[in-house]
């Protein structure tokens, strides 16, 4: 899940708003805080820590997504396959998986 929607999703939750945000994060007033949320622009480590601590998750859980983005261990088409299988819906990541499995045992026995 990308951080803007993580940070929506966990406001919601909390019940804050980005005002009830903005004020527990050091110097990021109302207009920075929705442009987070809007994916817009992202926050410094200051600032997410902060986030993460008025949000009450880890830090490293803001930023799973975006990390995973910037992973060097993986190729170009990784980062496209897992782009395309995020933008499924549950059922339909199921079957891609089902057939990946397949082809892949498919690929073991050959050898």
């Amino acid at each position: 899940m990308s951080l803007d929607t993580t940070l929506r999703l966990l406001a919601k939750a909390s019940g804050m708003t980005p005002a009830d945000l903005a004020a527990a994060i050091p110097r990021a007033g109302v207009a920075t805080v929705k442009s987070w949320m809007a994916g817009d622009k992202l926050p410094g480590r200051d600032q997410l820590n902060a986030l993460a601590r008025a949000l009450g998750v880890p830090a490293g859980a803001l930023l799973s997504e975006l990390a995973t983005t910037l992973d060097p261990a993986r190729t170009r088409g990784e980062h496209d396959l897992l782009a395309a299988y995020r933008a499924l819906n549950t059922r339909q990541q199921g079957a891609l998986l089902e057939v990946a499995r397949g082809m892949a045992g498919q690929a073991r026995r050959k050898r």
